[in-house]
C-alpha cells in the first residue's frame, strides 16, 4: 500500500491536450536499439510504460538526412519503413497507459552525416566535432527548409501515435540549441546578435510545431538553462531565465536541463541525487507551464520535494527508469525497499557510445527484453525441485542466487568471507565510489525475503566441501584478482623489477594495505580503477604519480562521459601525470618510463607500485572440481559452470549480465540463438538492394572476363 507522503507523485498533469496520468516522466534517453532493432526499442520503453511510468519518450529522433549520427545508433523519421517501426514503439507504450513522446532532433554541426553525406548544417561557419570537414552556414532557404522539415516530422509523429511532441534546443548537440547560443550563433542577420534575434528560430518552429499538432499533442520544450562554459555561454540565472521568460507560455511544459552530455549526465562519483536543482529552480519563477527536470532521482522523498518546494511538476529520469523499470509501481505499492537504485556507472551511456546496445549494471535485463524474453520482474517458473549451490557472493554470485530464488529454486551461495558484494564492496570504498554499493544492497536484501536461498558466509570451500553437499549443479562464481607482474594490454610479458621495488595492486589498495610513499600508479588499464586508485592514495596523505600508456588517463571513461572530469580531478589534486609513457621498469625507488613513441626514457621518484594492468580469473575451485569429476565417475555434481569474473573479468556489469544469463537459461529449452534481427520494414526495399547487388555482381563478373 502507497504511504500517503507520496501521494503527490501520483497526481495528474495536463501538458496541453494530453494527460500524463502521474508525475514520473521517462525524459528522452539513448538506447542503442534505434531503427535497426525496432522491436527491442519498442519492448524496452514497454516494460517502462508497464511499471508504471507516465511518460515514456524515445531518444533522439532524426527529421532529415542532414541530421544523421552515424555510427552511433539512431532512431529516424525519413527512411521508408520508420513510421512502421515507430507504430510498434508507440502501440508498445499504449498499452500500459503511457504517453508516448517523441524528441525530433536535427543536430547540425554535431553529427557528420557519414552516411547520407549531406552537407552538415549550422547557424555560421563551424568546424565539424569529429571530421575534418566544416558545417555550411545556414542562409534564409535553408532556414526554410528545416521548419518545413521539422513540421513535416511533427505531423508524421503524430500519425504514428506520438501524444508529445519535442522541440529540441539541447545538450550541446542541436541546432536550436546552437542558434540560441552566443558561442555558437555569430550571425549578424535577424537569427543572430541580440537575444531576441537568437531566439527567433526557437520561437517559429514552436509555433510551426504547435500549429501542426497542438489540436491533440502536447509540445514540450526540451532546453538546455545554462551551459555552463561561463559568461559567453548561456547562464541560467541570466539568458537561460531571459529565453524562458520570453517563450513562457508558448509550449505545452518545459524539460529543463544542463549541457553538454558529460555536464547532464555526470556519474555518482561526481554528482549526488538532485545536481541539477541550482539551475532548474529559475523555471518555474517566469512560466506557469508544467516543468520536467532531471538529477538522478532514487529516493521518492527528494521527488515530493522537488514537487513540494516549486521547482519541478514532473520527475523527469532517464538512468533510473533504465535501472528500475517499475520504479514508479514500487512506489505506489509501498515496496520501496525492492527499488533496484541507479549507482551513476553510466554503463547505460557506454554502450551508446560504443555504437551497441543499452546495458545496465544494476539491471541486466535492459535492451534484453524482446533479445532474450527477460523481464525485469517477471521469472521463469523453475523446471525442476534441484538445488543449486554458487560458490561466490559477488555481483555475480548475487544475482544468480536472487534470480533463481525467483524462479522458485532451492539455492545454497557460500561466500569464503564475511562480507557478501565481493568486488562491488571492496570498490565502494574506493574514492567516489560509494553509491556502487547499491548492487550489494539490493540483490541482498531480496535474498534476505527467500525461504529457498540459504546463505553461508565465512565459507570457502573445497572440491570435498561440494561433494560433501551432494547438489548436483555447482556454479562457480568466484571472480578474479589483479595481476602484480605488469602483463596488460602493453607489455605481453612482466615487467623486469629491482627486487627492493615494493609491489601491490588494487587488491591490496582496497584491503588498506599500508603503502610506503612516494608512489607510482601504473594504469595499463583505461577504465576507473587507475583514477579512483590514484586519488584514494592522495586522500591517506601519499606522493602519488600515475602514467599510463594511453594518451589520456582512464581514457575509456570518455565513454561514461567522466575522463575530462577524472583528469581534471587527479590535476587539482596535484597527482603527477604522465601520458603515453609505459612503464619500463624499476630499482633503487626510482621508476622508468618510457615514451610510447620514441622510446626515450625518464625516471620519476617510486617506492612503490600499483600496478592497475590485467586480472586473472580465481579458477582454482572449478579446476580441481572439474578434474574430480573427470575421474570420478560416481561423483554428485552433474552441472558444473563458471560465471562473472571467473569466465572473464570485465565490468560489474557484464558480471551481473552473466549471474543472471545462467539463472535464466537453467534447464530452458534454449538452442543459443537470439531474436537479433526482425522481419523487414519494408520488404520492397530489401528485395531493390538484393537485384542492385546482383546487377552489380554480373558487372563485375563481365567485366573481369
Amino acid at each position: 500500500m502507497r504511504d500517503p507522503r507520496y501521494d503527490i507523485l501520483f497526481e495528474p498533469v495536463k501538458i496541453g491536450p494530453v494527460t500524463c496520468k502521474n508525475r514520473f516522466y521517462q525524459v528522452p534517453h539513448c538506447n542503442g536499439l534505434s531503427a535497426t532493432l525496432p522491436r527491442g526499442h519498442a519492448a524496452m520503453r514497454g516494460v517502462k510504460a508497464e511499471g508504471g511510468w507516465g511518460a515514456v519518450c524515445t531518444d533522439i529522433l532524426s527529421i532529415h538526412p542532414s541530421s544523421d549520427s552515424t555510427p552511433f545508433p539512431q532512431v529516424k523519421l525519413w527512411e521508408s519503413g520508420d513510421e512502421k517501426s515507430l507504430r510498434l514503439l508507440t502501440d508498445a507504450i499504449h498499452a500500459h497507459g503511457a504517453l508516448a513522446g517523441a524528441e525530433l532532433a536535427h543536430g547540425g554541426w554535431a553529427v557528420a552525416n557519414r552516411y547520407t553525406r549531406e552537407p552538415m548544417l549550422s547557424p555560421t561557419d563551424f568546424p565539424s566535432r569529429r571530421d575534418p570537414m566544416q558545417a555550411k552556414a545556414m542562409d534564409k532557404a535553408d532556414i526554410k527548409a528545416y521548419r518545413g522539415w521539422h513540421k513535416r516530422a511533427a505531423l508524421k509523429a503524430k500519425e504514428v501515435g506520438f501524444d508529445i511532441i519535442y522541440v529540441y534546443a539541447a545538450d550541446d548537440l542541436e541546432l536550436l540549441q546552437f542558434f540560441l547560443s552566443r558561442r555558437r550563433n555569430h550571425r549578424i542577420d535577424e537569427y543572430g546578435g541580440p537575444l531576441e534575434n537568437r531566439v527567433r528560430l526557437l520561437r517559429e518552429v514552436i509555433e510551426d510545431t504547435k500549429d501542426a499538432v497542438g489540436d491533440t499533442c502536447g509540445v514540450v520544450v526540451r532546453y538546455t538553462i545554462d551551459e555552463l562554459s561561463g559568461p559567453d555561454g548561456i547562464v541560467a540565472e541570466e539568458e537561460g531565465r531571459d529565453i524562458i521568460a520570453m517563450l513562457a507560455e508558448l509550449p505545452d511544459a518545459w524539460d529543463v536541463k544542463v549541457s553538454g552530455w558529460p555536464e547532464d549526465s555526470q556519474t555518482s562519483r561526481f554528482a549526488k541525487e538532485g545536481y541539477q536543482e541550482p539551475y532548474a529552480k529559475y523555471v518555474k519563477q517566469v512560466t506557469t507551464k508544467p516543468v520536467i527536470g532531471t538529477g538522478r532521482f532514487t529516493s521518492p522523498d527528494s521527488m515530493v520535494s522537488q514537487v513540494r518546494r516549486g521547482i519541478l511538476d514532473l520527475i523527469g529520469s532517464a538512468r533510473p527508469s533504465i535501472a528500475d523499470p517499475f520504479l514508479p509501481k514500487k512506489i505506489d505499492e509501498g515496496r520501496l525497499e525492492d527499488i533496484r537504485e541507479c549507482i551513476g556507472c553510466n554503463m547505460c551511456v557506454a554502450s551508446y557510445n560504443v555504437g551497441a546496445p543499452i546495458n545496465c549494471t544494476q539491471n541486466p535485463t535492459i535492451g534484453e527484453e524482446y533479445k532474450r524474453g527477460w523481464h525485469p520482474e517477471r521469472y521463469r517458473p523453475a523446471r525442476s525441485e534441484k538445488p543449486v549451490l554458487i560458490v561466490g557472493a559477488g555481483p555475480s554470485g548475487l544475482e544468480c542466487a536472487q534470480a533463481l530464488g525467483n524462479r522458485g529454486y532451492e539455492v545454497h551461495l557460500a561466500e569464503a568471507t564475511r562480507d557478501l558484494g565481493g568486488r562491488v564492496t571492496r570498490e565502494s570504498q574506493l574514492a567516489g565510489l560509494s553509491e556502487w554499493a547499491r548492487v550489494r544492497e539490493w540483490r541482498v536484501g531480496q535474498l534476505n525475503k527467500m525461504t529457498n536461498v540459504s546463505v553461508y558466509r565465512e565459507s570457502e570451500m573445497t572440491a570435498t566441501d561440494v561433494f560433501d553437499m551432494g547438489v548436483e549443479t555447482v556454479v562457480i562464481a568466484t571472480g578474479a584478482n589483479w595481476r602484480a607482474d605488469g602483463f596488460g594490454r602493453s607489455n605481453h610479458k612482466a615487467i623486469a623489477l629491482g627486487s627492493d621495488v615494493h609491489v601491490y595492486t588494487p587488491d591490496d589498495v582496497m584491503a588498506g594495505t599500508q603503502i610506503e610513499g612516494p608512489v607510482l600508479v601504473f594504469d595499463d588499464d583505461d577504465f576507473y580503477m587507475g583514477g579512483v586508485v590514484a586519488e584514494t592514495l592522495k586522500a591517506r596523505g601519499l606522493q602519488v604519480s600515475l602514467a599510463t600508456p594511453n594518451a589520456a588517463v582512464s581514457a575509456w571513461t570518455a565513454n561514461t562521459l567522466e575522463q575530462f572530469k577524472i583528469q581534471q580531478r587527479l590535476l587539482e589534486l596535484d597527482i603527477d601525470l604522465h601520458v603515453t609513457r609505459n612503464l619500463a621498469g624499476a630499482s633503487n625507488g626510482q621508476a622508468e618510463l618510457a615514451c610510447v613513441f620514441t622510446g626515450r626514457r625518464q625516471s620519476i621518484p617510486a617506492a612503490s607500485i600499483v600496478m592497475v594492468t590485467a586480472r586473472l580469473p580465481r579458477i582454482g575451485l572449478y579446476e580441481e572440481l572439474a578434474t574430480r569429476l573427470a575421474s570420478e565417475p560416481d561423483a554428485p555434481v552433474t552441472t558444473l559452470a563458471r560465471i562473472g569474473d571467473c569466465i572473464t573479468p570485465g565490468t560489474i556489469a557484464s558480471a551481473v549480465f552473466s549471474g543472471r544469463r545462467f539463472a535464466e537459461e537453467f534447464e530452458q529449452e534454449f538452442d543459443g540463438l537470439l531474436r537479433l534481427t526482425t522481419e523487414p520494414v519494408e520488404i520492397e526495399d530489401v528485395a531493390r538492394f538484393r537485384a542492385l547487388h546482383q546487377d552489380r555482381t554480373a558487372a563485375s563478373e563481365s567485366f573481369t572476363s
